[in-house]
């Protein structure tokens, strides 16, 4: 019985902990995820503030699926970075090559977290790459960011929709003392 293993447990803390550490690592902020959101929603609500924007950004760090879009995403940008991949997956992820789309399919999983506005969100900001993502796509450095460009416009999107719902909702209880979730029940 003494050499039995233990049953594989996940320890969700640390899982939450290295997501951030690895952001971190590769020079990404929780505020500069939050001035992409900023940017996609100032428009709709004028009283946003950065505030709101961080804590939205930590919700959506805070969901194990997206933890794990993270985590995969920069270790597959740091595999390609150390050349560890085979060939031609090693070439397609240091050049980030155009047609290779697994980079936004991996995305789309942290932005469908809150509902299909994401994907909107997350098309815009990708195309428009302002703040952090126009670093992180800068091909001009020994880093590779293939993945982590689409993670961090994906975090923003998702963040962004997670407002939009929110402050529908907000709408909702002040004009009908109701939401959308009563109705359903």
């Amino acid at each position: 019985m003494a050499d039995e293993k233990a049953p594989y447990s996940l320890n969700s803390k640390k899982v939450a902990e290295a997501t951030r550490n690895l952001l971190h690592k590769r020079g990404v902020t929780t505020e500069e995820i939050a001035e992409l959101v900023m940017v996609l929603q100032k428009k709709y609500y004028p009283v946003l503030t950065m505030e709101e924007c961080i804590e939205n950004v930590e919700a959506v760090l805070s969901k194990r699926e997206v933890q794990n879009a993270v985590l995969t995403g920069i270790q597959l940008d740091l595999l390609a970075e150390e050349g560890k991949l085979l060939s031609p997956l090693q070439d397609m992820l240091v050049h980030d090559e155009g047609l290779y789309g697994v980079d936004e399919i991996l995305a789309f999983s942290i932005v469908n977290v809150y509902g299909s506005i994401g994907f909107t969100n997350y098309g815009y900001i990708d195309k428009l790459k302002p703040g952090i993502l126009e670093r992180l796509n800068d091909k001009s450095d020994k880093h590779v960011h293939t993945f982590l460009d689409d993670i961090v416009g994906a975090v923003a999107a998702a963040a962004s929709s997670r407002i939009a719902h929110r402050k529908q909702e907000e709408v909702e209880l002040e004009t009908h003392g109701t939401t959308e979730e009563d109705h359903n029940l």
